[in-house]
Order: structure tokens, then sequence, then C-alpha cells
């Protein structure tokens, strides 16, 4: 059976972490971090027991690395691999793997990679550079592939646990966990969360309600995710059995995520769960994931504050591109291109639960459902929306819940243009408050006979600033094609602009944004005509 990841198996799941995860507290949580500075070189893609022999595992080198494997304890052909650093020096784990053997097939979850600095650098296995990069990424193909074993079930490629780790250069992919009456801890390519306190089985109790996160669990900082190829092979094919989810983080401050390759998990590319304060993803390519789970590519929750996502290809996935669930503070969503989304289910491409989140500057299209919904919840404002290109939607550029509007659809699709009203209650329970699109003054403007010119003329919120938009597709609202120019409205709720780039037929709209407020609705669109012509 496909296991199917949804959002209260991923949160159920997290609250099991000490019952289900022996494995990686046993191997890690107990042990000093390794004071040396080591360069440790894998050429070996063989997985199992640690012995002495001719090669050097994987699972080797980050137990090295870890001070878990002393380099007494390896064979002299292992000690080859290995050199002391200088103390400036980071840790790094490279390889050296025989050409015909690059892919490493897992037989249970590797230790977790504990010690501060280290780099796992998939980049250093000869041919790396040769092979043949995807056309959206200015980075080679990987050539060393993390996988699990034929039946084995491994829930997770790599976890991280330790401050400024960088993990570059590697394909993972098939990280699942099989379905069960009582769920197992997220699986993922590469889970990032504070160190778990070793398994007491002595009492047989249930955690604290505090638990995990406790005064010593405290979250790795500046983890490195880059260049990477998540969910596919090397030779771009997607694994016929899938991976759960890309990057996982249950628990981080300041990790960086870009230019990988994230496509085919059953689940969301990327997820939060608890804490990914200064998270920064840029410069990816998030294709084809949600197959069978959790349908959206970026999936926030928690402590999100100061996130960016930044320069991202966001294609072909199940759901959102981008879904914002109860997050506390705000995300900054600018220079993404976001197409073809909500295959499976008709969302949004961009979904925003929470305040004063930033979205500029995005090219919107082909979704099976509106561009940008902005929930109600429990009251939404300053959400900022301005720069962005919309397309071939099935519903609005930008569309403001209503808390009247409470149906499941209405929470992904949303519910369509709000009316005018005077109501302040009305208002109060609207996402962003509720301000209203601009109003322009005629359904048709006309053309300057002596200098082609329009004068365009409305009303919004005072003190608000009018973004106006060509509007290249049929609609009574949008969709918002290209940005024009902006104008501000006066403290009487007045605006006035003259515009040079229009000509006879094109239709206009326009949006308000406020400072407390934030982003209206599109306006109605009008219709620029020249005197003389119907």
């Amino acid at each position: 059976m496909k296991r199917q990841w949804t959002t209260t198996g991923f949160v159920a799941a997290t609250v099991l972490l000490i019952q289900q995860s022996i494995g990686l507290a046993a191997s890690t949580a107990t042990v000093p971090h390794q004071s040396l500075h080591l360069r440790v070189v894998v050429n070996s893609n063989q997985d199992g027991p640690v012995q002495p022999n001719e090669g050097l595992t994987l699972r080797e080198a980050i137990e090295v690395v870890n001070g878990t494997l002393s380099i007494d304890q390896l064979s002299n052909f292992e000690k080859a691999q290995v050199e002391l650093l200088s103390a400036e020096s980071r840790s790094r784990l490279e390889f050296n793997l025989p050409t015909t053997q690059t892919t490493i097939h897992l037989v249970k979850e590797l230790p977790a990679l504990a010690s501060p600095g280290l780099i796992v650098d998939g980049t250093t296995q000869p041919g790396y550079a040769n092979t043949v990069a995807i056309p959206e990424l200015a980075t080679p193909a990987p050539v060393v592939a993390i996988t699990p074993a034929e039946q084995a079930e491994v829930f997770r490629g790599l976890t991280v646990v330790a401050d400024g780790i960088t993990i570059r250069g590697l394909s993972l992919y098939g990280f699942t966990a099989r379905h069960r009456s009582t769920e197992v801890t997220p699986p993922a390519d590469i889970f990032i969360s504070h160190q778990l306190p070793p398994p007491d089985t002595s009492q047989q109790q249930p955690p604290g309600a505090d638990f995990p996160f406790r005064g010593r669990d405290i979250a790795p900082k500046d983890v490195v995710v880059e260049n990477n190829w998540l969910g596919v092979s090397p030779d771009g094919r997607s694994p016929s059995v899938p991976s759960a989810f890309g990057v996982s983080i249950f628990n981080s401050s300041g990790t960086t995520i870009q230019r990988n390759q994230i496509a085919n998990h059953t689940g969301s590319g990327i997820i939060t769960s608890v804490q990914a304060e200064n998270l920064q993803i840029s410069n990816n390519v998030i294709a084809n994931n949600g197959l069978a789970g959790m349908p959206d590519a970026i999936r926030l929750e928690g402590n999100i504050r100061n996130t960016q996502i930044t320069s991202n290809l966001i294609q072909n996935n199940s759901g959102s591109a981008i879904f914002l669930f109860k997050p506390e503070g705000s995300v900054q969503i600018r220079d993404n291109t976001i197409t073809f989304n909500g295959r499976r289910l008709n969302r949004a491409a961009i979904y925003l639960m929470g305040n004063e989140h930033e979205v500029l500057n995005n090219r919107i299209s082909d979704q099976i459902g509106p561009g940008i919904v902005a929930a109600a919840y429990p009251q939404t404002h300053g959400n900022r929306i301005q720069g962005n290109q919309f397309s071939r939607l099935s519903g609005l550029s930008i569309d403001l819940v209503s808390q009247y509007s409470a149906s499941s659809r209405d929470y992904q699709q949303g519910d369509g243009p709000n009316p005018l009203t005077s109501s302040y209650q009305q208002r109060r329970q609207t996402a962003n408050l509720g301000i209203e699109p601009p109003q322009f003054i005629s359904p048709e403007f006309f053309l300057s006979q002596q200098d082609d010119s329009l004068a365009l003329r409305g009303s919004a919120s005072p003190g608000s600033q009018v973004e106006i938009y060509r509007v290249g597709e049929g609609g009574a609202q949008g969709p918002l094609t290209q940005p024009l120019a902006t104008a501000e409205v006066s403290d009487k709720g007045e605006f006035a602009i003259t515009l040079t780039m229009l000509k006879a037929g094109d239709r206009i709209s326009a949006t308000a944004t406020a400072p407390r407020l934030g982003t209206s609705e599109p306006a109605p669109n009008a219709v620029v005509r020249s005197l003389g012509v119907n």
C-alpha cells in the first residue's frame, strides 16, 4: 500500500519522536562531539555492520566524524581514507566510489550527522563535473546516490542534528514508511532537528507535555542543503518507490535550501513543523510533489519568522505551490515562477494564513484554482501582494476569504469576489481586514486624441497605493497580467494617473495596498477606447 502523508499524520508523528527513533537516539545522543577536524573519504558503496575491512562505508565515515568510531578501530586500508585537518578547517566527508558502484543502498537508517560544521560533499566524486544538469539548474547532476536497499524500510536518508552542516551534490530517494496503525516518525530524504534523548525503557511511560522541547533541546543552526537531487535518481528518473518528503525541517534556525531539484515525493517537497525561523529557500526546481499525500510543494507550519522563498521554479505539484498553515511569523515570497500546480487538488497557487506576509514579483500561471488566497485566520492583516503577474487561472488573482466562508473548498480555493460593504464587522472578519478594491470612475476610459495618453481616475482606501495592471484575458476582475504603474491615494480617497503604454481595446484592473490593511482583491476591469471607435 502506498504511504500517504496527511497533515494529521505528520503532526501526530512528530509527537512520537522518542518512541519511534530508537536507532537515531542510541547512535548519536549519548556521545561527545568529535573534537578533531577530519577529512574522511567514502570509497565503498556497501552498507551493513561496522567492521574493519578494505573499504570505508558511508555509515563508518559518519561514525568517525561523529566520534562514535575511533580511528584505531579501522583497518589500515580504512585509515588511509582519513586525514587530520587543521583546527581552522571544517570536517569533510568526501567520496571516491568505484565508477560502476556509485549508488549506496542502505539496510537501515544512518547515524545522524552530529559533528558541527561538517561538509558532506558529493561533488568530490570523480566524474561529477562531467554530467549534464537539467536546464533550470546551473549545476551538474549528482553522481553519488543514497537510497534504501531492496525490500529495506529506511525512513530517512540523512538526519541533521548539529550546527553548520552542509549537504551538497547528492541524490537521495526512496525514503518512506509502510502504513501502520501507529504512525512512525516522519520519513524524508533529509530530516533536520535537535538531537533526541537516549531511549529510556525503565519506566515505559509517555513523555511529558513539553517533550521533546526542553532547555537542552537546541535547534541546529545554519544548515545548508545545496546542489542535491531529492526524490530523483542521478539519471533523472522518478524512482519506483518515491520518498515521502524531500526536506523535513522539524526544528532548526537559519536553514538554507538552494539550487536543488526536489521532485516526485508522495508528500511535500519541503515541509516545516515546529520551528524553521530564518529559513531561506532559493533557486530550486520543485516539481511533481504531493503524489499521494500532503499535496503542496512547500508547506510551512510552526515558527517561520523571517523565511524567504525566492527565485524558485515551482511546477506540476499536486496542490498549492506554497501553503501556509497557522504559522507564527511572516514570510517573503519573491521572484518565483509558479506554474501548472493544482494537478490533483484544486487549490490556490499560494495560500496564506497569518499576518504581514509579502508576495512580490512572482509569475503565477496555469493554476487549477485562484492565484493567491489569504484566509481570515483568525484575523488576517497586512499581507502585501504587489508586482505579481497572473495568467490562466481558475479564480481570482487575489482572493481575500471571509470568515463567513468556512467550507473546506473556501479554505483551499477561496470564496470569490467580496461584495462592497460599509459594515466594519464584515470587513473585520475578512482577510486583510476587508480592504476594498479600487473603484474606477467609469467602466471605460478614452485615449487622448493628442498623444494617446490615458487619464485614469478612481477611488480607493485613503492613504493606500493603487497598482494598475493590464488584463490579458477574459474575466470580470483580472487576471492581473502585467503591472503597469502605481498611484498614491489622497486622504479623501481619490487617485489620478496618466498612462502612456495603453492602446484601444486594452483592459485594465487595479489593486489597493495600505500598510496596516494589506492588498485588496482586483478591481472590476475597465476598457480602454479611442474616441470615435466603438
